[in-house]
């Protein structure tokens, strides 16, 4: 199919672009920039007048199935509703549904891709058998399948010695550390940030030590063994000068953040409301404005939205006994660009960090609109005016807590190897 994107605003972080310009696309790639290629006929034209068009959303960590939820979640349900979110590459952890440590749950994910077409997935192997953080898992095997990094989800591995030895062997490998850093013993039965709110609701509390020191021994490690790590999921301020300090000496970091610790706090959490139930919690509104001040800053380079869709009845019940988590692939370029809105952030930083900067986390050649890149491609209304209604997400889960929030950007198309996925009614 030949396509033409005309009229629209090119923001291309990757390539320093942002103005006003044509897109021409043929057999799946950018055919050209600007000026319309001599001969050529589009089978289609969209007028991107009052649009930003910009690379496809990629998103770092998106649990696609639930151990025990197949109702719930599946690939091709998930994937559908990234697409009309605008994500075109999404990256599965290894806490999935089979674990993600042998190659042939590897095929498995990749054949249930291809069949539901709806997206580029990636995955993340296990960085040791069964996530039991014992014994490590078949590394090479795993990255020869496909894998782009290796994790142990959000089990952490309690034996150093155990995740010295796992980091030397990614290292060798050149295979990124994806880390959900968080201290076991000091994370315990605790469900909220541990300060006032947790004290006037009577719950258990997770100090933000749980982070930091878990954060110290990982970046003492990552010196150690020269492996490449990302850190997911920043929760809380004091985190953020550790990371800037090892990057500052040259370690090789990374780190992310998710919407929902960019624009809520431990106070959302109001009377009980498990919908703000999340691992790492909500914590406090000046580790909210700390990590605005990274993503500004560049320490923290990518927003992911951390996507952890889950049936209803997960979210009933006395707030503890819960689960955490948040339906978030459809809501990630809204409230992502809601920062724009508010001033925190400028729209090039807000599509860097959801397009390019991911894009080299995980290693691919994704992430920017050069002449020949494959063409998966999202087109931003930002003149639309439309509520959350998590009922109405095309995700099987339901689970968010920015029911009624109103947002100014939403998508207007998304091209998936240059053909139209998804537009809006």
């Amino acid at each position: 199919m030949k396509l033409s994107i005309i009229n629209g605003h090119l923001i291309d972080p990757a390539n320093q672009v942002d103005a006003k310009q044509n897109l021409y696309l043929d057999n799946g790639r950018i055919m050209a920039i600007g000026q319309q290629p001599e001969g050529f006929i589009a089978d289609q034209t969209i007028d991107a007048s009052n649009l930003i068009v910009c690379p496809g959303l990629i998103e770092l960590s998106a649990h696609l199935s639930e151990s025990g939820q197949h109702h719930t979640a599946s690939i091709a349900s998930e994937t559908k509703a990234a697409i009309k979110g605008g994500i075109t590459s999404l990256c599965i952890p290894p806490d999935h549904d089979p674990i993600i440590d042998t190659p042939a749950t590897v095929d498995l994910i990749e054949d249930q891709a291809a069949k539901a077409g709806h997206a580029h997935v990636y995955t993340i192997g296990a960085l040791t058998q069964g996530l039991q953080g014992e014994l490590l898992s078949e590394m090479l095997a795993l990255k020869q399948a496909g894998c782009l990094g290796v994790s142990n989800g959000l089990n952490p591995i309690q034996n150093t010695l155990v995740l010295r030895r796992a980091m030397e062997y990614a290292a060798t490998l050149d295979l990124t550390l994806f880390i959900n850093a968080a201290d076991p013993w000091l994370q315990s039965q605790g469900c909220i940030h541990e300060g006032m709110v947790s004290s006037r609701l009577g719950l258990g509390g997770i100090p933000e030590a749980t982070e930091t020191i878990a954060i110290a021994r990982d970046i003492s490690l990552i010196e150690q063994t020269g492996v490449s790590a990302h850190f997911h999921s920043i929760s809380s301020g004091k985190t953020i000068g550790m990371i800037k300090d090892a990057q500052d000496r040259g370690l090789p970091i990374t780190a992310d953040v998710s919407p929902h610790h960019l624009h809520l706090s431990e106070h959302d959490i109001g009377n009980y409301d498990s919908l703000s139930h999340v691992m790492p919690p909500l914590r406090s509104t000046r580790d909210r404005e700390q990590l605005q001040q990274a993503v500004r800053d560049g320490v923290i380079t990518a927003i992911s939205s951390h996507h952890r869709p889950l049936d209803n009845d997960a979210k009933l019940g006395p707030f503890a006994e819960t689960k955490p988590g948040i339906s978030g692939l459809e809501s990630l370029l809204s409230l992502t660009l809601k920062l724009v809105e508010d001033e925190e952030l400028s729209l090039q930083q807000a599509i860097a960090n959801l397009t390019q900067h991911p894009a080299q986390i995980l290693g691919i050649d994704a992430g920017h609109l050069s002449i020949g890149a494959q063409a998966d491609i999202c087109l931003i209304n930002p003149h639309s005016e439309s509520e959350c209604q998590p009922e109405h997400f095309i995700s099987t889960g339901k689970n968010s807590p920015f029911n009624g929030w109103h947002f100014n950007h939403d998508v207007a198309y998304t091209i998936l190897n240059g053909n139209i996925s998804y537009q809006k009614g």
